[in-house]
């Protein structure tokens, strides 16, 4: 069996997916992306493909080491989100050639369902009360939150509260027998966010996402130390040397991207160097349906996994939504807040290949926003 043809898909809302197709008819799918990069991602794929087409699909794990260190110059999210859709693609083959879900390629399951979150709030938490409860009598025992929409670096004390008080009615209707998560998105500098974590104390979050830039991971340590709210961070760190300074400065949470960190062998991976430290793991991503299916085999296998994200109505899914491409939704329908395991082979969904083609023939060009602050200078989105 070797590798024939490589085609990539630009598809609404603002994903890329690839199809790996080998000469005896078997395909891969899979999602190398990076979000309002993703015409670039696609070129970096077209690049990788030169060296796919024609090898064996079953060398996975020596394809990934030619793939991220056979050029000199290596990492960096186009790189190795290009990597990660391959990745994926080439363990769905794997899957389907031997009729079995990736999962069991990984070891084996070590739990039969996946606790998984939904999002509130949009990018400017609003209507927050509302959207909770709808999550909640859909069954779901988690959502997620960004903190605040544009945030001062020091914020003023009303500002402040605004974010507590928005907590506080996630909470209310929560109850306390289900969980929030809160995401600072990078927004916040060290200095604010070790005065909003403090306020967010009786709140109890499941954990505070990013809480500062990733390129500010020398400073987590110090505000592992100035709170008992556990620490999550890892949307943008590609690799198990990215994530080795968070994960020593005591993070509680790895939070890898599938489309992102190398695929499904690195953020296997990712999961065993933080189970090292003691944290756990919940994947990022709000992203398409061949991202979520790695995620869930990928969590079936991970014994230190905590909960998963996924994007059915987030606010980003305005043309498309999670289950826009899939021929059968039945592998994402979630039942009390948690996606059920099944034995379907490779990543277990199938994908509508013509509902496809024709969102590929008009694309889309997302961009995420730009913000400012009121004095016009630049702030974090």
């Amino acid at each position: 069996m070797k590798i024939a043809r490589i085609d990539t898909y630009l598809v609404p809302p603002r994903w890329l997916f690839c199809r790996i197709e080998t000469d005896d008819g078997v395909v891969g799918w899979g999602e190398p992306v990076v979000e309002g990069r993703a015409e670039v991602v696609r070129s970096a794929v077209d690049v990788l493909s030169e060296y796919l087409i024609g090898q064996d699909p079953l060398r996975i794990q020596d394809h990934w080491q030619v793939l991220t260190k056979g050029g000199f110059y290596r990492g960096g999210p186009i790189l190795s989100s290009a990597v990660a859709g391959l990745d994926q693609a080439l363990w769905d083959i794997a899957g389907k050639a031997l009729g079995v879900p990736v999962h069991r390629l990984l070891g084996g399951p070590v739990r039969d369902r996946v606790r998984v979150y939904a999002w509130v709030g949009g990018d400017e938490p609003a209507q927050l009360r509302e959207q909770v409860q709808a999550q909640v009598e859909a069954g779901f025992t988690a959502v997620k939150m960004n903190g605040a929409g544009r945030t001062a670096p020091i914020t003023t004390p009303a500002q402040t509260a605004a974010v507590v008080d928005r907590v506080a009615a996630v909470r209310e209707v929560l109850g306390p027998h289900r969980d929030v998560a809160i995401d600072f998105h990078g927004r916040f500098s060290a200095a604010n966010a070790r005065r909003v974590l403090h306020e967010l104390v009786p709140l109890h979050p499941l954990f505070v996402e990013e809480p500062v830039l990733p390129e500010q991971s020398h400073l987590l340590a110090g505000l592992v130390d100035a709170t008992p709210v556990p620490l999550a961070t890892g949307e943008r760190l590609y690799s198990r040397t990215d994530f080795l300074p968070a994960l020593t400065a005591g993070i509680a949470v790895a939070q890898p991207d599938l489309s992102h960190a190398g695929g499904i062998s690195e953020v296997t991976r990712i999961a065993s160097l933080a189970e090292t430290f003691g944290a756990q793991l919940a994947p990022h991503c709000p992203l398409g349906p061949i991202a979520l299916a790695a995620s869930l085999q990928v969590a079936f296998s991970t014994p230190n996994f905590l909960i998963q994200e996924q994007s059915r109505g987030i606010h980003y899914n305005k043309e498309a939504d999670l289950l826009s491409y899939l021929v059968d939704a039945e592998p994402f329908r979630f039942t009390d807040g948690h996606a059920h395991r099944t034995d379907l082979p490779g990543l277990g969904i199938t994908l509508d290949e013509q509902a496809v083609r024709a969102a590929d023939r008009s694309g889309h060009a997302w961009r995420n926003p730009v913000w400012r602050h009121a004095d016009g200078s630049f702030a974090e989105w």
